[in-house]
């Protein structure tokens, strides 16, 4: 089950059936995200596998998981965006439980992103899942 934020996302697709509109929607989402701060942005943070600079920190809060992110591509940081929408404020134990790749399939991201575009979110996501592991 989706976060609503995320849920939010699906029924905005529905409504824009061409993928150009779709991703401008991403790409200002990601505009619309609160800038990671420059010292976080550290080999630590960065995400190996993604061909573009991708960073993201994550901190547990109380058990809910929360995680800030960047990129220096704008449709990578709208994946980010899209990402943030479906884990952040979820409680840590759930954050393994998500199927990333059907929630996202929700959106017919899969038959339009390019394979290193694809690589670099299942990397990603990845990363979101052993950090939220612990």
């Amino acid at each position: 089950m989706a976060q609503a934020a995320f849920e939010d996302v699906v029924e905005d697709f529905e409504f824009l059936e061409d993928w150009e509109d779709r991703y401008r929607m991403v790409i200002e989402m990601g505009k619309d995200m609160e800038p990671m701060p420059e010292a976080l942005k550290v080999p630590a943070t960065k995400v190996e596998g993604c061909a573009s600079q991708v960073w993201l920190h994550m901190t547990p809060d109380a058990g809910v998981f929360r995680f800030q992110g960047d990129s220096d591509a704008l449709i990578v940081k709208g994946l980010i965006a899209l990402l943030h929408r479906l884990y952040d404020g979820l409680p840590l134990s759930d954050v393994s439980t998500v199927d990333a790749r059907a929630e996202l399939g929700r959106l017919g991201l899969h038959e339009h992103l390019s394979a290193q575009r694809s690589n670099g979110l299942r990397a990603m996501i990845e990363r979101i899942r052993q950090e939220a592991a612990g």
